[in-house]
């Protein structure tokens, strides 16, 4: 009994810790108070498995390509891991116009 409650126990530190799932969306710029997105918004995704395969451009122009933006007025970023990153993709996610 003792061992099936530590291993329950060790499932929800792993859980709550965000060692199992982590998706987090953060701002690139610091001036918050002065930013205004505009009309377009543009993602681009990189992705890696097993900590062997990466794939995707999730580089600034290939946001601003796939938003159709030529003006970038704000930038964010967002992460997504499963696992120790087992699983893992990076957005890059601008704004503009």
């Amino acid at each position: 009994m003792k061992k099936v409650i530590s291993i329950i126990l060790l499932i929800v530190l792993f859980a709550f810790s965000g060692c199992a799932y982590v998706n987090v969306k953060t701002p690139y710029d610091t001036d918050l108070d002065q930013t205004t997105l505009g009309d377009k918004v543009g993602k681009a995704s990189c992705y890696s498995i097993l900590w062997l395969v990466a794939w995707g451009d999730a580089g600034t122009a290939a946001a601003a390509k796939d938003g159709n933006i030529t003006v970038i007025n704000h930038m964010d970023a967002q992460v997504v891991s499963i696992l120790f990153g087992l699983y893992c993709s990076n957005t890059t996610i601008v704004y503009g116009n």
